[in-house]
């Protein structure tokens, strides 16, 4: 099972203030709109997301299809195959994917320690 690129979103309380600290670690703006309170930078393989206002809590995130330059990667692991696994491994998910659709979907679960996770597929 291939999860495919990671980052870690963080619930920011100052987006402007947050995106200066993560440039001053070498960070630069792969993608987002900081006008609607969410940007995402990256330093080498290393990205993460800023988000103000839209969730609370950190997330540890995997998007399907994609490698950590936001490239389409083939061949994939669809974000339904991936939650048919978790489930089939006796994981349970707090939000899932409708099994009926194609393209972008997202799933959601939580780690042992409560640790959020997002599985968002964009393709």
């Amino acid at each position: 099972m291939h999860l495919g690129a990671f980052s870690i979103s963080l619930a920011v309380k100052d987006i402007h203030a947050s995106k200066t600290f993560y440039e001053q670690l070498g960070f630069t703006t792969l993608g987002g709109n900081i006008d609607q309170n969410w940007i995402i930078l990256k330093n080498g393989d290393s990205i993460i997301g800023l988000f103000q206002g839209m969730f609370e809590g950190n997330i540890i995130t995997f998007n399907p299809g994609w490698d950590q330059n936001a490239q389409n990667i083939e061949p994939f692991d669809d974000v339904r195959a991936i939650q048919n696994h978790l489930k089939a491994a006796g994981i349970a998910l707090s939000t899932e994917a409708d099994e009926s659709t194609t393209g972008p979907a997202h799933i959601t679960l939580t780690d042992p320690d409560g640790n959020a996770i997002l599985i968002d597929q964009h393709r």
